[in-house]
């Protein structure tokens, strides 16, 4: 077997806001088998504590801390970035994990309802990156993954404010490593395609929806989170060094087959 240290993440501290559940969950667990130390931010203590002695005991060693974060509240994004840094003395990673789904026709859809979408997924991530750059800056280095998504690039419907929100994400995603770079801070996005986890299920396995997904997805299957998680590992690690500005699409051959014939007729 060929060892390698290309993904080596030994030494480096994150912090992963929506830690505790789904895709944040499985990069938070995989950059710990790949040598970092993690603070896991959600809005649910019990999830958290739950997740945080699940990783540990799976890992093997006492890598993983959490806390409650609010990625609407500065005051709470301030706390966790404090306490990651007070805890490990440093901060190399950020992950903006954190988010929230709403499927309901636009017609219906509320100005309420549309502007909560942005402040968790678009203004909440900015919140993080602006807080964190404040340490990267200093130590010269950094590294923040936005997770944006597959409707940032093709639409689903009536998801209309996430997929609004999800776009915004890409911008700002380019705005931070456009401006950030020159000290030493690197920003890139992960556009997961359809992967399940506990907050999306009842919406597309075993469904006419999830049908028509699979149909066009050549790979034939959803996603799993720890296929986005590789992603991220990548993405944070010293073998992405000159990757910047960039969004990494994960989605089994979604946007590849577009209207071709090259659909799932095998699944």
């Amino acid at each position: 077997m060929i060892e390698t240290k290309m993904f080596d993440l030994t030494g480096k501290t994150a912090l992963i806001t929506g830690g505790a559940t789904g895709i944040g969950r499985a990069i938070a667990a995989g950059m710990m088998e790949h040598g970092a130390r993690v603070l896991i931010g959600s809005r649910r203590n019990e999830q958290i504590q739950r997740t945080v002695e699940e990783l540990n005991d799976q890992i093997g060693i006492e890598c993983a801390m959490g806390t409650q974060l609010d990625v609407t509240s500065e005051q709470s994004v301030e706390n966790a970035v404090s306490l990651v840094i007070e805890k490990f003395g440093r901060l190399d990673i950020l992950i903006n994990a954190a988010g929230i789904q709403l499927r309901k026709p636009l017609i219906e859809l509320t100005p309420d309802e549309f502007n909560y979408m942005f402040d968790v997924h678009v203004t909440g991530s900015l919140r993080c990156a602006q807080v964190a750059a404040k340490a990267f800056i200093a130590q010269r280095s950094g590294c923040i993954i936005n997770l944006a998504s597959l409707t940032a690039f093709a639409d689903n419907i009536e998801v209309g404010a996430y997929a609004a929100a999800k776009c915004a994400v890409v911008g700002l995603t380019r705005s931070c490593a456009n401006e950030w770079a020159k000290h030493g801070i690197r920003t890139n996005a992960i556009a997961p395609g359809v992967v399940v986890t506990d907050l999306n299920r009842k919406n597309i396995v075993n469904n006419d929806r999830g049908r028509r997904i699979l149909e066009r997805t050549p790979a034939a299957r959803f996603g799993k989170p720890e296929e986005i998680a590789g992603a991220a590992i990548y993405l944070a690690s010293d073998v992405a060094a000159f990757v910047n500005g960039e969004t990494m699409v994960v989605d089994g051959g979604f946007l590849a087959c577009g209207f071709g014939d090259s659909f799932a007729s095998w699944k």
